[in-house]
């Protein structure tokens, strides 16, 4: 897959990524059906950039992040980190490819163990990876507590001590304690106060930065990813719908779920608010059991075809990296 022509490094490839989770019954514990909760997805991540996964509740996002890491192991497919294909991976090698990637996750709450002070927890990565002495450990947890705005003499304080977003501060540090190249932020600020939900961003932005970081964000928020993403992929139900540069995106959304989504996002401008044209999507988002025949999102689309009803279409780059499945666009 190409991005915009760029000769950029590619840090993540993944080819027909499969999650699947079975569902049994009876006292005999049969396999009678799948959750279908990524269901053959498609993409590369750059080095460097920020790839932006949105959709609604329940489509996969999250599920998406935790098998590219490995955290769940896919079904079928291959995700390729740095050359490698982590699926192939098991062991010691997998722990040793660990190191390179990351996770920052949803709830600063429950992400924290409660019985461990912050130094251990942030500490915690460096002693699984038997990076350095423990006074060097310490060092490290101070200078990355300073790195994440809070104060290295927090140490031997707890979680409960720490308000949300100093909480995800917290949980920023630990990612980082290992020198990662690869982060998943999956919803990292939708359980912070707006108020803080900016500090965080940004300071996500300025990490970035100094150390170079690739972050695959995962958010529900279409405003919060315009601002933090290089491009966005658009996900439902277990697909990716399209894929584009951000800018691309919000200018030219080619597909009925994206046009939906964006036509939703509110412009601090009532001019341009009142003459906008809202689309609201009726019924219900299918069950992954149970999704539909053709494309995964015929069942709610107000411009469906007899087609999207009875083949699945093709995900397709229509120039400039604009990537979409949607046969509206391939008659």
């Amino acid at each position: 897959m190409s991005n915009n022509g760029n000769s950029r490094q590619k840090l993540v490839e993944i080819r027909d990524l499969k999650m699947w989770f079975p569902i049994m019954r009876g006292v005999l514990r049969r396999h009678v059906a799948d959750v279908k909760a990524v269901d053959g997805l498609n993409f590369d991540v750059y080095q460097g950039e920020t790839l932006g996964l949105v959709g609604e509740s329940g489509c996969g996002k999250s599920t998406t992040g935790r098998a590219i890491l490995q955290l769940y192991r896919p079904t079928a497919g291959s995700v390729l980190f740095e050359g490698q294909d982590l699926i192939m991976i098991k062991g010691e090698d997998l722990r040793k490819m660990r190191r390179r990637m990351q996770m920052i996750f949803q709830d600063p709450y429950a992400s924290l163990n409660p019985r461990m002070t912050v130094g251990s927890i942030v500490a915690e990565p460096l002693e699984v990876h038997n990076i350095g002495t423990k006074s060097e450990r310490l060092d490290r947890v101070r200078e990355l507590l300073q790195v994440v705005g809070l104060n290295p003499y927090f140490i031997n304080r707890y979680p409960h001590e720490f308000s949300g977003g100093q909480r995800q501060r917290i949980g920023v540090a630990r990612a980082l304690a290992v020198n990662p190249a690869f982060i998943v932020c999956d919803e990292p600020i939708s359980a912070l106060d707006v108020s803080i939900q900016a500090q965080v961003i940004n300071l996500l932005e300025d990490l970035q930065e100094r150390f170079g970081l690739t972050y695959l964000f995962i958010a529900h928020d279409l405003s919060v990813v315009r601002h933090i993403s290089n491009r966005i992929a658009v996900m439902y139900l277990g697909k990716i719908m399209e894929l584009a540069d951000r800018d691309e995106l919000y200018r030219n959304p080619m597909h009925p779920y994206s046009q939906a989504l964006l036509s939703a996002v509110p412009i601090p401008d009532p001019v341009i608010e009142e003459k906008r044209h809202r689309i609201i999507l009726e019924g219900d988002v299918p069950s992954p059991v149970n999704p539909p025949k053709g494309c995964n999102f015929c069942t709610r689309c107000p411009k469906a075809l007899d087609m999207c009803r009875e083949q699945e279409p093709e995900f397709r780059d229509y120039g400039g990296g604009h990537w979409v499945a949607c046969w509206l666009h391939q008659r």
